[in-house]
Formats: structure tokens, sequence, C-alpha cells
């Protein structure tokens, strides 16, 4: 069989292969726990529920617009002049099969062979590998001080004739980081001045902690939708904990829009109307279960802060956002994936390698789920890792003896 050079090119999505690996164990009866899974434990909103029961009991359920179904674009308009602060038209709204989706179409539609797109690490070990599948060039810029945290003078030493587009991902996945406003007001500028594409992806951008808040790009241009370089994705799969849903969506000037159309009609035709109808329920519902779910996030990640506190020589720097933290596991290994698979082996936690998000020797951790899968899977880590844990340990219903330090 003979597989194309660009498919052999393309990475394994390791969270997806991490997920099925722990799909199997607990086939087996094994007690995993999962400490890599990046969707949250909520049920969804009973309005989305209702929408889209409401659209099955009608029983027609046909191909919807290419681009999206009209009312659930004006839900999207709404939520974007209540969050972004600015109105914008139907034709300036594309609705996908989720935000990877959106992002993908964008960059088929900018970005020409050997054009190059910016990447922050740490990024969402879909970015470079969806930039190689449109046959651009991914450019890493790695923060050098020690944070999660993007600086302008390595970015714009970063920048070529090439450069297309840069990719911010505000709260990060997978560090937590919220960028300050100082920084979102100086790419946005960098960006206009220089007509490079900001790609905003806001997927997490109400999961904010302590009062910290996430600053749309679009609060420091003063160009409309059709002149701007800022480009906004979205959706509801973590705000609302909806990721089965799938249903993202892009803000972009007509012309972008248009041409995303187009590839959409051409590889999924539409999205699935009756996720569309649940993600419409969703945004023109209550909105206080948003909140709810950033308080009960909240409290999860202090959870986590406390346990990893103990955790002998580990560094982890507090998470402002999301519910991801990328803890440094260097004092251990600088090979995060064999460390992953170790403690999958050995303890059965979950975790995702820091090497697929740019940044090896640090192990990503989400605290999306129960409290008490946090403290147990934390403690099976200092077990399974750290000299100073207890010798001896019940995964499950067995007591188990470590005899490898």
């Amino acid at each position: 069989m003979s597989i194309s050079q660009l498919a052999r090119s393309i990475e394994e999505s390791p969270t997806l292969r991490l997920n099925e690996e722990a799909r199997i164990l607990r086939e087996r009866g094994e007690p995993v726990i999962h400490l890599g899974i990046g969707e949250p434990k909520n049920k969804a909103p009973i309005t989305a529920i209702l929408s889209s029961a409401a659209r099955l009991k009608e029983g027609d359920i046909k191909y919807a617009p290419t681009d999206g179904m009209p009312s659930l674009k004006r839900a999207i308009i709404r939520y974007t002049e209540e969050n972004y602060g600015r109105l914008v038209a139907p034709e300036n709204v594309i609705v996908s099969i989720g935000a990877k989706q959106a992002l993908f179409n964008l960059l088929v539609s900018i970005v020409d062979p050997q054009d190059e797109v910016i990447i922050l690490a740490p990024y969402w070990v879909s970015y470079p590998e969806m930039v190689k599948l449109v046959h651009g060039v991914p450019v890493i810029v790695r923060p050098e001080d020690g944070t999660f945290h993007p600086r302008m003078e390595d970015i714009e030493q970063a920048v070529s004739s090439y450069t297309k587009a840069i990719i911010v991902n505000s709260p990060n996945n997978p560090s937590g980081a919220v960028f300050s406003e100082e920084f979102i007001a100086q790419i946005v500028d960098f960006c206009e001045r220089r007509g490079i594409y900001l790609i905003c992806d806001d997927i997490y951008h109400k999961l904010v902690f302590d009062g910290v808040r996430a600053v749309p790009a679009y609060h420091f241009t003063t160009r409309d939708v059709e002149n701007t370089r800022v480009i906004i994705i979205n959706g509801v799969s973590k705000l609302y904990g909806m990721t089965g849903f799938r249903i993202g969506w892009t803000i972009a000037n007509r012309k972008l829009v248009e041409a995303m159309t187009n590839i959409q009609a051409q590889t999924t035709s539409c999205p699935p109307i009756v996720s569309q109808a649940a993600a419409e329920g969703a945004l023109l519902g209550m909105q206080s279960i948003v909140e709810n779910l950033r308080l009960t996030i909240q409290n999860n990640r202090d959870v986590l802060m406390h346990e990893m506190r103990s955790f002998t020589d580990v560094h982890l720097i507090k998470p402002q956002g999301t519910f991801y933290a990328l803890p440094d596991f260097r004092a251990y290994t600088n090979d995060s994936t064999n460390l992953a698979e170790f403690l999958l082996r050995k303890a059965l936690v979950v975790t995702v390698p820091g090497k697929e998000f740019g940044m090896e020797g640090h192990l990503r951790l989400s605290f999306s789920g129960s409290v008490k899968d946090i403290t147990e899977g934390i403690a099976r880590m200092k077990w399974a890792l750290d000299p100073n844990a207890p010798n001896e340990i019940y995964i499950g219903d067995r007591k188990l003896v470590r005899d490898w330090l």
C-alpha cells in the first residue's frame, strides 16, 4: 500500500491516542485516572439539549447552508457583540464542525506552499500539523525567560517575508497562561502594520481565574472587520462542555468567509443541523452555566496546585485560565514521552507529553475532571516518581509496592 508523503509527515494526535489507550484499559476493568483529557465533565446546557431535541422531534434533518444556519449565525453575531464589542454581519461568520475545522479551513484559505505561520510555544498539538497539511512551514517561537508568556522581540526576529500568519491562543492550551493586555496590544499593532494575519484561538476565553481577563484582540484595532488582520475563532466545546456537538465558528472579512465556505462545501458540506440547533440553544440560553463551570474549574485548579506543592523538584507555574497545567518534570527526566508511558503503565494515570506542545520535559495535566481524580491522580504520580513519597499505595483494590527507586 502506498501512503502519500504528506500523510506520512503528519504526527498522530497524542491526546486522541492516549484517550484510546485509557478507554481500552478501562474496558479491561483497570482503575485508570485520566488527567490528559481536554473536556469539562459538566452536562450540556438544558437549553442546548431542548433545542437539538426539538429538531429531532420534527424529523426534518436535512442539509443546512454550508456556512451555518441563519438563526445560529444571528446568535453568534449577538455573542460577538456582547463579548468582543464588535457588530459583524452574517457574511462575516462561518460555522464549522468544531473550532478545529474552522482553523484548518482558514489555513487552507490563506496559506500558500512555503508560507510561514508563527506558532507560539507552548502550543496546541494540532497547530504545526495543520500548517504542514496545507504545505506551509510552522515556525516555532519559544519563550526564553522560563515562562510561558511570549515576547514581542522573539516574534519580530522570527518574522520573515514569508510570514503569512501568527496564531495566538490565550488563555493557552497547554499552559493555562493568559497573555497580558500589553502583549495583545503590541501584536495586534504589529500584525496590522505588517499585513500579517493574527489568528486568535479564543476557545477558552471565558475560562479565566483570580479576576484575570483575556482581553479580545479586537479591542486594540480601529479597523473594521473587513479591513483588520485580526481573525477570531471560537466555539461551544469548552465553555459549555459541548465537545461532542462539534460546533465552532470563524469571524473574518467577507472574502475570507467566502473562500472558507467554498472549501467547506467541497469537504464536509455543512455542520450537522442538530448540533447547530444545540449550539444556538447554548448561546441564547442562561449563561450562568459558563460561570458555574468556571468556578468549578478554578476550584479544581486550586486543588491541583495544593497537591503539586509537595511534589519534590517539580516546578509548576500557576495556570490563569483553561483547565490545563504544564508542570516541569525535567528534574526526573527530559523525555516526556517515556515519562507519560511510565506513569500510565505503573500508576494507571494518563498525562500528555510536553514534547507534543513544544515543551519537552513537561507533562500536560488536565484538571477538568473531579477533585477525587485530581487528588488520587497526583498521589499516584508522586508514588511512582517521588522518592520522598510513601513506598506503598492502593490502586483500585490492589496494594502496590514501588521497587524501582
